[in-house]
């Protein structure tokens, strides 16, 4: 029997960009919706009933984070949020909504349709696999809240952990300090990403040689270095 496709809503203002995720999606066999604007994201959310919506924050007549409340107080349906901008208020106050991921401009088109299908298969509570990421002789099991490096386990903090566990989800990929911010909940101190600084240099004292591995991009953020 064959499976009806899962549709997605699209809502993004930005005209070329929709239409890249939208065929991007297609080609997967997603079926697509198209909003330009957060009234008619509203209006398309109910009509077309979506298994996910894409949701851009800077929107015409309401933005991202105003579609996202309504929808929340109404369905627990998957949000994953685009964003162009690096304040980590807006990312923080994005997650407190409940968006169930997001994604930083530019990005690429593969990344957000594996964000997608991740996403997908959590909301229908499938089995994921443990999410442990290993980089040469680290090991960071966000399942079990524990980080060996050579076999012994750190003495880490929740917020490292998690801040840890995102540079070693893809090595060498520069993670900008908001979202580092974001995925820790640090939310007292999100007006301040010296914040992730600290956690960056409690780190690496914490794995002593090996914390020589994170390396600072200057004006950027973070990276975890495979060598």
């Amino acid at each position: 029997m064959k499976h009806m496709a899962q549709t997605i809503l699209i809502v993004e203002d930005e005209a070329r960009l929709a239409e890249i995720l939208e065929d991007y999606l297609k080609r997967e066999g997603f079926q697509t919706e198209r909003a330009k604007n957060g009234v008619q994201a509203l209006e398309l959310w109910r009509a077309a009933q979506p298994d996910l919506i894409l949701l851009d924050l800077m929107l015409p007549l309401l933005d991202g984070f105003e579609v996202a409340r309504r929808v929340r107080a109404e369905s627990d349906l998957p949000i994953i949020m685009l964003t162009a901008r690096d304040d980590e208020v807006d990312k923080l106050v994005g997650l407190g909504l409940g968006a169930d991921d997001y994604v930083v401009k530019p990005y690429s088109p593969r990344e957000v349709i594996a964000r997608v299908k991740a996403v997908l298969r959590r909301a229908k509570g499938q089995v994921m696999a443990p999410e442990v990421y290993r980089v040469g002789a680290l090991e960071v099991n966000l399942g079990a809240f524990e980080v060996r490096c050579e076999g012994q386990i750190m003495d880490l903090t929740t917020s490292e952990i998690k801040l840890l566990a995102l540079l070693a989800k893809e090595p060498n990929r520069v993670r900008q300090r908001a979202e580092l911010l974001a995925v820790t909940g640090d939310a007292a101190a999100y007006a301040d990403e010296r914040t992730v600084d600290a956690h960056i240099k409690n780190i690496r004292r914490k794995l002593g040689p090996y914390g020589d591995r994170i390396d600072t991009v200057r004006g950027v953020g973070y990276k975890l270095m495979v060598h």
